[in-house]
Order: C-alpha cells, then sequence, then structure tokens
C-alpha cells in the first residue's frame, strides 16, 4: 500500500481508536413542535447546501432551496457532504422565490444580508419562522430585499477583514441563535 491509500487506512484506524469506546449523548433541549424553516435562495456551492442539510437533519428544520440551483441535487460533492442524512432532511425545491412565497404564503420571513443594519439576535423568533439566505457569490437581490424592507436582519462580522460568512456557518449562527431565543 502506497502514498494516500496508505494515508487513508491510517487515519481510519486512528479514528476507530479514538472513538471506539466513546458514548454520544443528546443534550436535554426543548426542540419547537412547529420546526424553523431554512430558505436558500439560489445556493451555488453544493458542500454548503449539504452542510446546510446535516445542519437541517441535526435540528428537526426544514429546508427550502429555491432555484436556480449552481449544482444537480444528485451531484456528488452535494451528498457527501451531506453524508447520509438526506432521508432526515424535510426537503422542498420550488422553482423561483415566487413558487417559494405561494408555497408558505403565511410564513414569517427574516431575510440575512449584510445591508442590514437589524442585529439578528434581537429577532423575538417564534418557532416555524422562515431564516432566509441568498447565494455565497450574490447573497440576496436589492429587489427581493426592498420586498421585504422590515425583515432584513444581520449577524456581526467584521466588514474591514471579510465581506461576509460562509453560507453554512451564518445558516448555523442564525438557527441556534433562534432556537435559543425561543426556550
Amino acid at each position: 500500500m502506497y502514498g494516500i491509500d496508505l494515508y487513508k487506512n491510517k487515519m481510519s484506524d486512528h479514528r476507530q481508536m479514538r472513538t471506539a469506546n466513546r458514548s454520544r449523548h443528546e443534550l436535554n433541549f426543548d426542540w419547537p413542535k412547529v420546526p424553523f424553516e431554512v430558505v436558500l435562495v439560489e445556493p451555488m456551492i453544493p458542500p454548503n447546501t449539504g452542510n446546510i442539510a446535516r445542519l437541517c437533519a441535526a435540528t428537526g428544520s426544514r429546508l427550502h432551496l429555491v432555484e436556480p440551483l449552481g449544482f444537480d441535487l444528485s451531484e456528488k460533492q452535494l451528498r457527501r457532504a451531506g453524508l447520509d442524512y438526506w432521508d432526515a432532511v424535510d426537503l422542498s425545491v420550488h422553482s423561483d422565490f415566487e413558487a417559494y412565497l405561494s408555497a408558505t404564503p403565511s410564513a414569517q420571513r427574516y431575510l440575512f444580508t449584510t445591508s442590514a443594519q437589524r442585529d439578528h439576535a434581537d429577532i423575538a423568533y417564534q418557532a416555524g419562522d422562515h431564516l432566509i439566505f441568498g447565494s455565497e457569490t450574490e447573497g440576496l437581490s436589492d429587489a427581493l430585499l426592498a420586498r421585504f424592507p422590515d425583515q432584513g436582519c444581520n449577524i456581526p462580522i467584521k466588514l474591514d477583514a471579510v465581506r461576509s460568512l460562509n453560507l453554512s456557518n451564518a445558516v448555523s449562527i442564525a438557527l441556534y441563535t433562534a432556537l435559543r431565543t425561543i426556550r
């Protein structure tokens, strides 16, 4: 055995030694009876969407994907990033944002954008709220933000250091903030 195969074998043995006798514990947590809903508008990067799908499975949240997508849902990277959790994801795919709005007419929506002045942590979230995020390259469009001027919110970051957070990181921060807020 040479090269990458030898490395993979050693890493597999190492992982088994580290975790073989470790027990896992599900923390006591008051999960909302009505799940939060994560909405990705035109996501482009398969591993981000896969990570977010795994997050949704872990939290019992619903995932909405608004087309066009920058990948095929059967794409290998997307499946790899979501590992074997796709069966546990309550997934809806919408042909465009108007189709999403039609399917969820009474939803309370929060649009995450670096252009908003309201801190996402100051929102009084309710179970079932929709947390909406734009694509990794463009964010949410100005037209979309203009349609919902009072629903914009922001995650604090140092804009002199970075343009924005990674999409899957932003969704994780927002979703867990919302879950902790309703406890």
